[in-house]
């Protein structure tokens, strides 16, 4: 470890940047594929049925065996596709449910090191704004097929994303009115000193949990890939790993989402007992038991995510638009107006 000590300060937060953002990025693909896997093993004990059982024991190898067949399918362009916007929308769909990650502080400290890529001051507008980004890919995917059903995927996935951001950007503002700091951070460690966030403010929570859905385009809320209407939405001309970016895109956006709810509302890395909700210091042992407690969290949202998709109907389109705009929007508001006078009349 002496010659990492006699680095400078800046070539050593670089080289801690980087090592953080490689571990980051291996741990969610990992849990992109196992979450796969999950889903479909909870799909078929939800519908009576072994799911898969042949790769590996019980299964597990069986997202590797996908991953395989996803490089090995032949990867057809259609002849009547817009080519650049074709292969870049994949990409541009994928990129921002990584980058989210960069400010979620998954544990206190490890051997000194703030467990966090991005300590960023104002880091709920940074994730509010690169979330934004992840419609245009949808967006560019519609329109680069040249094609009925994704083009109206597209349209479907660009009216709901704007409706629900608009209702989950306001459901936290009564988080950071009671926290009165807009770094993650300092979220986490103003909820080990008073209590999680969810029972303070839990309204926040429920619209933020269900813009979630809708955001990541999963059911109930899943109109923009619409099997029984669309064929498969935006993904119709997709194949092989393009189609599987998507695929991984959705995924991440799941955990991302299941992150962020993690940390805005119920205390990130702590637990109000055990003395883990306090900062690690020096202990490595208590540093890797709070990465765990927070990954164990962001698992059952998860969990949540996947058991929705198998017992919840879909939304008819009139009804996404309607619970975003008529109900959630007001319900925000008047949360937001709660809150304010209940920190008013405490001051």
């Amino acid at each position: 470890m002496n010659w990492i000590n006699s680095l400078s300060p800046v070539a050593q937060f670089v080289l801690f940047s980087a090592l953080k953002i490689v571990v980051v990025f291996a741990v969610v693909m990992t849990c992109v594929a196992y979450a796969v896997l999950a889903e479909r093993k909870i799909s078929a004990f939800i519908q009576d049925r072994l799911g898969p059982n042949r790769v590996g024991p019980f299964g597990i190898l069986q997202p590797l065996a996908d991953g395989v067949k996803a490089f090995l399918k032949e990867d057809f362009t259609p002849g009547h596709v817009r080519k650049t916007y074709f292969w870049l929308a994949p990409m541009i769909t994928m990129i921002p449910s990584l980058l989210v990650l960069a400010v979620i502080p998954f544990g206190s400290q490890l051997g000194g090191q703030k467990m966090v890529i991005a300590d960023l001051n104002v880091g709920i507008l940074y994730t509010f704004g690169i979330v934004s980004l992840g419609v245009y890919g949808i967006v560019l995917a519609g329109y680069a097929s040249n094609s009925k059903f994704p083009f109206l995927g597209g349209i479907r996935s660009s009216a709901q994303m704007i409706s629900y951001e608009i209702a989950m950007g306001m459901s936290v503002i009564p988080v950071f009115l009671i926290v009165g700091d807009l770094n993650l951070s300092q979220v986490i460690e103003h909820q080990a000193q008073h209590g999680w966030l969810v029972f303070y403010s839990p309204i926040s929570f429920v619209i933020f949990l269900i813009a979630a859905f809708a955001e990541t385009n999963r059911l109930p809320f899943d109109l923009p890939e619409s099997e029984q209407e669309l064929v498969a939405g935006y993904n119709t001309e997709y194949s092989s790993m393009k189609f599987a970016l998507f695929f991984m895109g959705e995924y991440a956006n799941m955990i991302a989402a299941s992150a962020m709810m993690v940390t805005l509302f119920w205390g990130g890395w702590t637990l109000p007992f055990a003395g883990l909700d306090k900062p690690a210091g020096g202990s490595v042992v208590i540093g890797v038991i709070q990465i765990a407690i927070f990954l164990g969290k962001v698992g059952l949202f998860m969990g949540l995510f996947i058991w929705v998709r198998w017992m919840w109907p879909r939304f008819r389109y009139d009804q996404l638009m309607d619970l975003g705009w008529r109900r959630f929007l007001p319900l925000a508001l008047a949360n937001i107006l709660v809150t304010a006078v209940w920190l008013w009349l405490r001051a």
